[in-house]
């Protein structure tokens, strides 16, 4: 057991924390409610005193390739606190991990408060769904409760492609087939071409991180198989932009009239502190497949997305900035956090002034 290392592990899951952080050079460190702070009565480490500590959650094989490339990413397990997932890294004064946790519990769409549109994205059939946001939106936890949802609702085969694997499901009226990438397949493009072959009916990409991944995923979406993938990205706009841009201009047509005819919405999430200043919210922007889309996808007129979205509110659609306003005028969310994210900040000014006048 890496006594040490669970130690601080539990400190983590004790303050309410997302992040364990340990350098060379530093006290350990726990993210919560988004700040960064030293545990109590912990000293700064040195460099082989940390190494010892990592060391005793990493296989013998895993060590081995951290030490050759200086990166190493993987799950680990405490029974009864989290699961987590684990980056190792080198920098300047040495050894150096982040730990995220990723809790044992799968919340559901329901308590997670998702949206309907949300919710129903598990009763598609076919199609790529993206959920985006920026590292530590919340995008992992919103899959996960999607692909509860489905396991709860339908009677699938479902394939998650993950590096490393987060959340463990247990087959409820669908069967589930967890693969890491690096132990039980080479790479992330490979397995959702595997997963065709598979008689898979929904696939979770963890991250469509290269235009390979992309390409795939768009092909299994087009072949009829539900895709959820995610990407790095803010907003419904930018993530279309991003996948098109990934492919080379001579290429770049094809891919618009694939995207145009596979895409099925796109989940677009932030996570800002919460007004009572206990845990985090989650805003999100909703954009659903309607007859216009493929055309304005196939044309490459991002702009008219925001359109879409307006006139699409009868169904659940939303833009940020409307999320981020009712998050406000609902008390969930301060108007000055609100108004960092906006992309209309004037919009937000009224409410600034507001909030600025009640502390006051």
């Amino acid at each position: 057991m890496a006594a040490r290392l669970d130690g601080w592990l539990r400190a983590l899951k004790e303050h309410g924390g997302s992040d364990l952080h340990l350098a060379a050079g530093s006290p350990p460190r726990i993210r919560a409610k988004g700040e960064l702070h030293a545990i109590a009565n912990e000293a700064a480490l040195g460099d082989e005193e940390l190494r010892r500590a990592l060391r005793e959650a990493a296989s013998e094989e895993q060590w081995r390739e951290y030490e050759s490339s200086g990166d190493l990413d993987f799950a680990y397990g405490l029974p009864g606190v989290a699961r987590f997932r684990a980056n190792f890294m080198v920098q300047h004064a040495g050894a150096s991990a982040v730990f995220r946790m990723v809790p044992e519990e799968i919340r559901t769409v329901e308590q997670l408060g998702l949206p309907l549109a949300i919710s129903q994205l598990a009763d598609l059939s076919k199609g790529l769904v993206l959920v985006t946001g920026p590292t530590g939106s919340g995008k992992s936890t919103t899959l996960a409760a999607i692909i509860d949802a489905i396991n709860a609702r339908h009677s699938k085969h479902i394939v998650t492609i993950e590096d490393p694997v987060e959340f463990v499901h247990p087959n409820k009226n669908s069967v589930l087939s967890h693969r890491e990438v690096g132990q039980h397949t080479g790479s992330f493009a490979e397995a959702v071409r595997g997963a065709i072959r598979q008689d898979a009916d929904v696939v979770l990409v963890g991250e469509m991180r290269d235009r390979e991944t992309m390409g795939m995923a768009i092909t299994a979406a087009e072949m009829g198989l539900l895709v959820f993938g995610t990407l790095h990205t803010n907003g419904a706009a930018r993530s279309i932009d991003r996948i098109i841009d990934a492919f080379p201009t001579a290429d770049q047509n094809q891919i618009r009239l694939s995207l145009s005819e596979s895409l099925a919405g796109v989940v677009a999430q932030l996570l800002l502190p919460a007004a009572t200043g206990k845990g985090r919210c989650a805003v999100y922007e909703i954009l659903l497949r309607t007859q216009g889309l493929p055309n304005v996808i196939r044309e490459g007129n991002s702009a008219l997305l925001a359109s879409i979205i307006q006139s699409g509110k009868a169904q659940g659609m939303q833009s940020m900035d409307d999320a981020l306003f009712a998050a406000v005028k609902e008390g969930k969310i301060k108007a000055a956090d609100a108004h960092g994210k906006a992309t209309d900040k004037s919009r937000f000014d009224p409410l600034l002034s507001a909030e600025d006048k009640s502390a006051a």
